[in-house]
């Protein structure tokens, strides 16, 4: 999996409580493509063993610095080296880190590293709120050290507080390794908004039209383009995928909210990828009370329009900003597709069926086809939306 395929990572794990999240670790870089070495300190063997992360990796893990043949290990391991992760990363740990400190394996193996390195603090939150801690960290920082600060959470201490501590998520730490591993390329320091998920429009307080959007197109390429060095914001309506650590999120309800949010974030944006999928209708009268039943027939129901959100970016787009699209359809697929791309002044379209099993709506895999200003028409197979979001952007750093 991109940008994992066949990197070497190290991933040092210390004593903690939050070390079995370590094990989950493991396993998901494993899955990733990486080949993982993992380093214990004395104190995390207390919490776990090796024999854990020796069955997720395939790989024998190391433990001491001196001793059985082992003298040259934090040389030997960093060699070569893509990334080294510390997780969890204790207060102690980072106070020896930060001080310069090899007197076990994972800290001269730091010493040694010249490849990025990763670090997940996890701690008793009044710890991490300590001066001495922050100014370790800080100083972490300084060295170039990547922190992923710990999060607010249940805590192992009976007597927890309420601030942050608790060491964040495997699956949001593997989300930063990749974006230190992602080769820098065209969208990095770029702004990049992306839509994602439906829109609902109210009928009376308790019913909406809306559609089976899930936002998993959108949020795929918002962490895929994240992952690539941009800075990101989603404006999404209410989608049951969740929005990836770092990435600024503006929630909305309605397509002319959408409308609204896009046009404020547009005018600051290097790309806009529209693939939400906002309703294009909406009842002519909201209801102030839920309608009810009466024995027969109800009126019907008329509609309007709901906004046009790419015709309405179109005035306010900065010059040489690429604006990306999607068009689900039944019928006509490329006819319609050409005609939205045109219309609303695109540079990409990415069009797919709404009647293909695997693809479009609340799936994970998508097959889609991507229609260029210039008339070039590609085809791409049935594949998940992780894969699908970065063949898209590979095409939008073609273009930029």
């Amino acid at each position: 999996m991109r940008p994992f395929d066949g990197r070497r990572i190290l991933l040092g794990v210390t004593g903690g409580i939050a070390s079995y999240k370590s094990a989950s670790l493991a396993r998901l870089l494993t899955q990733a493509g990486a080949s993982v070495d993992v380093v214990l300190t004395r104190s995390a063997k207390e919490f776990i063993g090796t024999i854990t992360f020796e069955a997720l990796t395939g790989r024998p893990v190391h433990t001491v610095l001196i001793g059985d043949g082992h003298a040259l290990d934090h040389l030997r391991l960093v060699r070569g080296l893509d990334l080294l992760i510390v997780a969890p990363a204790t207060a102690d740990f980072l106070a020896r880190a930060a001080h310069g400190h090899a007197d076990e394996l994972l800290s001269a193996c730091l010493l040694a590293c010249e490849a990025p390195v990763l670090m997940a603090p996890a701690m008793n939150d009044r710890m991490w709120a300590n001066p001495q801690v922050q100014a370790n960290v800080a100083a972490l920082r300084k060295l170039g050290r990547t922190m992923v600060d710990p999060a607010v959470g249940p805590l192992a201490s009976p007597d927890e507080g309420a601030g942050a501590g608790r060491m964040q998520e495997p699956e949001t730490i593997v989300a930063h390794a990749g974006r230190l591993l992602e080769p820098k390329g065209k969208l990095a320091g770029r702004r990049v908004i992306v839509t994602a998920g439906p829109t609902r429009e109210p009928l009376d307080p308790v019913r909406f039209l809306s559609n089976h959007s899930t936002g998993k197109m959108g949020v795929a390429l918002a962490a895929a383009a994240w992952r690539r060095g941009a800075e990101v914001a989603v404006v999404h309506g209410p989608m049951t995928a969740p929005i990836p650590d770092g990435i600024c999120a503006t929630p909305v309800e309605t397509t002319a909210e959408m409308a609204d949010a896009v046009r404020a974030e547009v005018a600051q944006a290097d790309v806009l990828v529209m693939a939400a999928a906002p309703a294009d209708f909406r009842p002519a009268k909201v209801e102030g009370a839920k309608i009810k039943k009466r024995g027969k027939a109800p009126a019907p129901l008329a509609l309007d329009e709901t906004p046009d959100i790419l015709r309405s970016t179109r005035d306010a787009r900065r010059p040489g900003m690429l604006a990306v699209g999607f068009a689900l359809e039944t019928d006509h697929l490329l006819e319609h597709a050409k005609a939205k791309l045109e219309a609303k002044g695109l540079d990409l379209i990415v069009a797919n069926s709404a009647s293909e099993a695997g693809a479009g709506f609340g799936s994970d895999t998508n097959r889609v086809t991507l229609v260029h200003r210039d008339g070039t028409v590609e085809e791409l197979p049935l594949q998940p939306k992780s894969v699908v979001a970065d063949a898209i952007l590979d095409r939008v750093e073609a273009l930029l």
